[in-house]
């Protein structure tokens, strides 16, 4: 970020190695790694398999969601799927980001684009949300553990970055 500002304010678009039009099931070999969430929004088919169950309203409902997400990270796994398993991980840990992102910040919003984006005051947000997000953290956690997992996660970016 520059300046304190948003880096989604200078997004390049053009330049993500991500698009929305390729289907990573039947071309795998198009899939990055990436960093964090990077691409999470966007990987399809699994972006609609996995996001229509990514919840984190309430504890209860992290609870629920988390564990149907990992299972279909160990279901991934199972199939030998990395490029979905991958994904699973990224959800969990963006279950846990943006709960973070609500626990911290009224709304979930971080910065005022009414006022230069500025970032607004941190402590604001929703109680609830913290204990959402340790619900996530310790799926992620649990899933960045996974030996085959991470076995998999270094051939993969040793052979196709």
């Amino acid at each position: 970020m520059s300046q304190g500002k948003p880096s989604y304010l200078n997004f390049d678009k053009a330049k993500y190695q991500w698009k929305p039009d390729v289907d990573y099931r039947l071309h795998p070999e198009l899939y990055r790694v990436g960093k964090g969430e990077q691409g999470v929004l966007i990987c399809e088919p699994y972006k609609t398999e996995i996001g229509k169950h990514w919840r984190f309203k309430t504890k209860e409902i992290a609870k629920e969601s988390s564990a149907f997400i990992y299972q279909l990270f160990k279901d991934y796994l199972k199939d030998d799927d990395f490029v979905g398993a991958d994904m699973a991980r990224k959800y969990l840990q963006m279950g846990y980001t943006r709960a973070r992102r609500y626990a911290n910040y009224k709304g979930g919003k971080k910065y005022d684009e009414t006022n230069n984006y500025s970032q607004l005051e941190r402590g604001t947000g929703d109680p609830e949300k913290v204990e959402a997000a340790k619900v996530f953290y310790e799926s992620w956690k649990q899933a960045e553990a996974n030996g085959e997992y991470a076995r998999l996660k270094k051939q993969w970016k040793n052979e196709k970055g």
